[in-house]
């Protein structure tokens, strides 16, 4: 049976949609929270098969639509970095209790930086997927960089969608105001990042960076040598769950 969709309003954003399941009772553990890559959503392969291994261990979990994404109101294109953690963050606030386990993807991976950051006393571990902090730094050319400044936005083909990738001038400048990897991040939990080697979006080496970066020294990074991007295979999910499972 499919999860229903639910919605919250969230004050001064969008109606954001989301799917929640509460702990089994007597089941101990950290609720786990996915945050899906830029233009994703929560009805990706992996957020579904984490959502499906949480139920089996009793676990809960809360799968979420940032504004303008997926089931969410909202206009993508008036989105910045900082409104999808707000998101993020009033989300967590009004329906979780207790630790957090955030799971980013991509994009999520910043996210999943930037919520910790602001909500240290409940986020106790973090798992990266691809996690892509800074890439408005990083991602883009100089020449793109000028055209989102110019233009308001970039649009790019995108091999994951037959819309068009879209980076907006709001989203850009909201993304280069909160770096995060010219300093100590100050998280102490536990991190675990895996990073495919064959990830033609998001060099793995950033993910080592990242390692270098994060205050913890409960760090570990999980390279896949022939992992894409996306790392969505049975065998890239089953280590995603193992990666989980063991964090508690």
């Amino acid at each position: 049976m499919e999860d229903e969709i639910l919605y919250l309003q969230r004050p001064g954003g969008a109606s954001l949609a989301y799917c929640y399941t509460p702990p089994m009772a007597g089941v101990k553990g950290t609720t786990l929270v996915f945050l899906p890559g830029y233009m994703s959503d929560m009805e990706g392969g992996k957020a579904l098969a984490l959502d499906v291994w949480a139920k089996q261990q009793g676990r809960a979990m809360l799968r979420l639509d940032y504004a303008g994404c997926g089931a969410s109101g909202g206009d993508f294109e008036d989105q910045s970095l900082i409104d999808w953690r707000e998101d993020v963050l009033f989300l967590i606030d009004k329906l979780t209790s207790g630790s957090i386990t955030l799971v980013g993807s991509s994009m999520g991976g910043w996210l999943m930086l930037l919520v910790a950051l602001s909500r240290p006393m409940r986020v106790k571990n973090l798992v990266g997927i691809a996690a892509a902090p800074d890439f408005t730094d990083w991602g883009f050319t100089q020449d793109e960089k000028m055209t989102i400044l110019r233009d308001g936005k970039l649009e790019e083909s995108s091999e994951y969608s037959d819309e068009p990738y879209v980076t907006t001038q709001v989203f850009w400048q909201s993304g280069e105001a909160n770096r995060l990897l010219h300093r100590e991040i100050a998280f102490d939990g536990a991190v675990r990042l895996l990073h495919g080697q064959k990830d033609s979006d998001v060099p793995w080496a950033y993910s080592l960076e990242l390692a270098k970066k994060i205050r913890s020294d409960d760090v570990q990074v999980h390279l896949v040598k022939d992992g894409d991007h996306r790392l969505s295979r049975d065998q890239d999910i089953a280590l995603l769950i193992d990666v989980v499972a063991r964090l508690g």
